[in-house]
């Protein structure tokens, strides 16, 4: 199979009870928390179908998980399982790997926010297309990044940098600058981990989102009807 030069890799653990969205509960109970992370997951893959310039990968833990994560994903997905100690190292071996492979304009993603618009990967690939270096990022309303990509094999913007925090965006942009590399923010996005952010998906679930994640909606809709997430009303 021909290589194309546009990646996009798809990080996810495997929605398995009581490892996945723990920050929402007790708002939700562990089985609920699990079933909202497949959905997510099987509405963003089943979304990404439909973008048709880039190979597309899924990048899944923990290794166990691949006969659940093969059940989930289409087949234009390539499974392979993730490596490393930490969040940095694990994006730094998802990259390195796709490089490797030949791919020139790499992006990775989440598989745990709501489907990200495909307009935004086409503004991410042709920024990347380029001879000089550089890196796309998308702010997440949390102070994050819910995308990033590059065009050149980079491992300092992963290495020794703390994760899970509101300065996650503001350090990366200060850490690129540094290293006189260009770079370009996407429009904002945001993805599902508290039960503030249920909130906010509830007050933006309009048409649009309402066609990309239909399983994560009718899901929401039957915890409503069942009074079982009240911090989600």
């Amino acid at each position: 199979m021909a290589i194309r030069a546009n990646a996009l890799a798809v990080m996810a653990k495997a929605p398995v009870t009581g490892q996945v969205k723990t920050r929402l509960l007790p708002a939700l109970s562990a089985e609920e928390a699990a079933e909202l992370a497949r959905a997510l997951l099987v509405d963003q893959l089943s979304h990404l179908e439909k973008l048709d310039f880039a190979d597309r990968y899924l990048f899944f833990a923990p290794d166990e998980g691949r006969a659940l994560m093969e059940g989930l994903a289409p087949p234009c997905f390539r499974l392979f399982s993730q490596h490393g100690d930490d969040l940095g190292s694990r994006m730094e071996a998802i990259f390195s790997k796709l490089f490797a492979t030949g791919h020139q304009n790499i992006v990775l993603i989440g598989g745990d926010l709501p489907p990200v618009p495909l307009g935004f990967f086409a503004e991410a690939y042709a920024f990347l297309r380029s001879s000089n270096q550089r890196v796309v990022l998308g702010p997440n309303r949390d102070g994050g990044y819910y995308l990033v990509g590059c065009n050149q094999s980079n491992p300092g913007i992963f290495r020794n940098m703390r994760w899970s925090h509101h300065e996650v965006l503001a350090q990366t942009r200060k850490r690129l600058t540094d290293m006189n590399v260009d770079y370009h923010l996407l429009p904002g996005w945001f993805d599902i981990d508290t039960p503030d952010d249920l909130k906010y998906l509830r007050s933006v679930s309009g048409l649009s989102l309402a066609t990309t994640m239909p399983d994560t909606l009718r899901l929401l809709q039957r915890l409503e009807a069942n009074k079982t997430a009240g911090p989600i009303d």
